[in-house]
């Protein structure tokens, strides 16, 4: 209750200011919707059932592309990380690849894959991908020393001594990396979806815009602060979960 309490605030006081600018602006309703329309056309969508299929549509290129960057970005990290002449060669390119924004590369998704899935799921996986590799890529640098003798001591060969030592040791700043990188695939994955998709959050923005409903493009945007807060909280408690478990700095 004590966690709860000041998030209701927060939301009270935010409807007050958002109320307050449309009665204090002056602004058309149908260009600034209050609250309260907004609201409506919210509960509309929850009751027709048409928020659930976007927000499972969304979640499904999410998941596919978050889970799928995490996975490369980990095994690749994990060994550049060790092979550091490698590392040095390919660091440049990765500092040159990071800074594009994952929609930069749009015209060229769409010719590749199409329309459908596929284009969402792979601008998620290019703004997840880059936190992730440069987060266990310091972290495996970061190893204390002692544990790499130790295992040089038991002669590990290379595979068990990233599975049994490097990884767990790397792994609670590796999650810090998997925090950064849900926020900014959440970010893109309804720009992923305002490009070449006809389903989905970012779809709906879309449509809405399109026919001028912009309290339905307010709700749909209310869904998904309320859906990145979720997933927020969940990589915060999963942080929390993996220093107990191997210590590190957790979230």
């Amino acid at each position: 209750m004590k966690k709860i309490g000041p998030i209701l605030f927060g939301l009270i006081l935010l409807l007050c200011i958002w109320q307050l600018v449309t009665v204090i602006g002056g602004h058309d309703a149908a260009l600034f919707p209050p609250p309260l329309d907004v609201l409506t056309a919210l509960y509309e969508i929850i009751k027709d059932g048409s928020i659930f299929e976007h927000i499972q549509i969304s979640l499904f290129r999410f998941f596919s592309g978050y889970l799928l960057a995490v996975v490369v970005a980990v095994i690749l990290g994990l060994f550049l990380g060790r092979w550091s002449k490698v590392w040095s060669i390919l660091d440049p390119i990765v500092q040159v690849l990071r800074p594009v924004s994952p929609i930069a590369w749009s015209p060229f998704i769409v010719l590749w894959f199409g329309i459908g899935n596929m284009p969402a799921i792979v601008i998620i996986f290019i703004a997840a991908f880059f936190p992730v590799l440069l987060s266990t890529v310091s972290a495996v640098k970061k190893v204390d020393n002692v544990y790499l003798r130790v295992a040089a001591n038991f002669e590990m060969s290379q595979f068990h001594l990233l599975k049994k030592i490097v990884f767990p040791a790397a792994f609670p700043m590796i999650a810090n990396g998997l925090h950064m990188a849900l926020g900014s695939a959440w970010i893109f994955l309804v720009a992923g979806e305002m490009v070449g998709a006809q389903s989905g959050l970012g779809f709906l923005i879309v449509d809405a815009r399109n026919s001028l409903s912009l309290d339905l493009v307010m709700a749909a945007i209310i869904v998904i602060g309320l859906l990145g807060l979720l997933l927020d909280k969940a990589i915060r408690y999963f942080e929390n979960w993996v220093t107990k478990i191997w210590g590190g700095q957790g979230a």
